[in-house]
C-alpha cells in the first residue's frame, strides 16, 4: 500500500464554469499544480511549505466516507505518517472509476481543514505567496555555499535587508533567495511571518541556533 500510494497521480477534473484556474510550481514536486478552489491552493500552500511534508499528491483518489465517494484532496507523506486532507467544498461521485479509491488504505488518517483553519493561517500564506515565486525562479542558481554563508550569519537574528546588504557583492535577489530557502527547508526561522507581512526588517535566525 505504501509504494501504492507513493505512486499515486492527481485524478483529472474538468472545471466548472466560472471557476478559478489557480496555477504554480511545486518545488516539492518539481511539476506544475492546478486548482479551481482558492481553498485547495492556500492549503498546497501550508503543505508545501511545510519541512516535515516528505512529499504529497493533490486529487490523490475518493474515500468513502459517510456512504459517499469523496474524492480527498491531498495525500501528504510525512516521516512517521501519512494523511488525507479534506477541503471544503470537496467533489463527491458514484463513479468509483473516476479515480483511485483508497477506502481500504489502512494506517492513514484523514484530516478535515475548516475555513477557519485557513484563515488562522492567513498571513503566513500570503508571506509564502510571495516568497515560493523567488524560490522557484532561482531554481538551480543558489550554490551551496551561498546557503551555508547566509546560514552562519543569521546564527543571530537579521534581518532581511541586513543580509541582502552583507552579500551585496553578489546578486541580492540570490541572496534574498537562499533565506527564502533555507527557511523553506527548515535551516532558519521567522516567526514574524506568521503575524506580519513581509518587510526588509523582517528577521531570520538559524534554525540551529534556536536549539
Amino acid at each position: 500500500m505504501k509504494d501504492c500510494l507513493q505512486a499515486l497521480q492527481p485524478v483529472p477534473l474538468d472545471r466548472p464554469r466560472g471557476a478559478h484556474r489557480l496555477e504554480a510550481f511545486s518545488p516539492k514536486l518539481n511539476r506544475r499544480i492546478t486548482f479551481s478552489r482558492c481553498c485547495a491552493f492556500d492549503q498546497w500552500i501550508l503543505i508545501e511549505t511545510d519541512p516535515a511534508v516528505r512529499t504529497f499528491c493533490e486529487r490523490p483518489g475518493y474515500v468513502q466516507l459517510r456512504a459517499q465517494q469523496q474524492l480527498a484532496d491531498f495525500w501528504v507523506s510525512f516521516a512517521d505518517r501519512q494523511e488525507l486532507i479534506l477541503l471544503p467544498g470537496s467533489v463527491y461521485t458514484e463513479d468509483r472509476k473516476r479515480g483511485g479509491d483508497l477506502r481500504d488504505a489502512c494506517a492513514i488518517g484523514i484530516r478535515t481543514v475548516s475555513p477557519a483553519d485557513l484563515a488562522a493561517s492567513r498571513t503566513w500564506i500570503e508571506n509564502w505567496k510571495r516568497m515560493l515565486p523567488c524560490i522557484v525562479v532561482t531554481r538551480g542558481l543558489v550554490p551551496a555555499p551561498l546557503l551555508d554563508v547566509v546560514e552562519s550569519f543569521i546564527c543571530s537574528p537579521q534581518s532581511l535587508i541586513s543580509i541582502e546588504r552583507k552579500f551585496s557583492e553578489g546578486d541580492p535577489i540570490l541572496a534574498r533567495a537562499a533565506v527564502f530557502r533555507l527557511l523553506y527547508a527548515g535551516r532558519a526561522s521567522a516567526p514574524e511571518l506568521r503575524t506580519d507581512a513581509l518587510s526588509p526588517t523582517t528577521r531570520f535566525v538559524c534554525q540551529a541556533s534556536q536549539s
